[in-house]
């Protein structure tokens, strides 16, 4: 019998990154792609993730931190896991990236093997859930 695959939503404004996201991780998640604040909402307003990939670097009104913090100050999703994904590769964004509530944060470009066992790896810890 087929496992029901994870549902992972991606916040990417990047295109590329988007294509690239979407062949690799579409084997072993039930895969959807915004690119801002407002395509962010409405799709988490419409369906039930399991996990969240939050490319921290938005253009708009609200970048990846921001919409990180408004997540984890609501109680329906202060424990979803959410992977953060950076071209910004200090310390300073790493410790920001982890105050404002990412689990486990990755910068570009990221292998996809890598980010894939990321990405497998807070969906177990926070929710027990696995994807094969």
């Amino acid at each position: 019998m087929d496992k029901k695959k994870p549902r992972l939503l991606v916040v990417e404004d990047d295109l590329e990154n988007q294509k690239f996201l979407r062949i690799f991780l579409k084997r072993n998640f039930e895969l959807e792609v915004c690119d801002s604040a407002e395509s962010f909402y409405v799709k988490l307003n419409e369906n039930k993730y399991d996990i969240i990939l939050m490319d921290i670097s938005l253009r708009g009104e609200k970048d990846g931190l921001q919409l990180t913090k408004e997540l984890r100050s609501q109680e329906k999703y202060k424990n979803i896991p959410i992977v953060g994904l950076s071209a910004h590769a200090f310390q300073r964004d790493r410790d920001n990236a982890y105050q404002a509530g990412i689990d486990i944060f990755i910068t570009k470009p990221a292998q996809g093997n890598f980010l894939l066992e990321n990405l497998l790896t807070a969906l177990k810890q926070k929710s027990g859930i696995t994807a094969g």
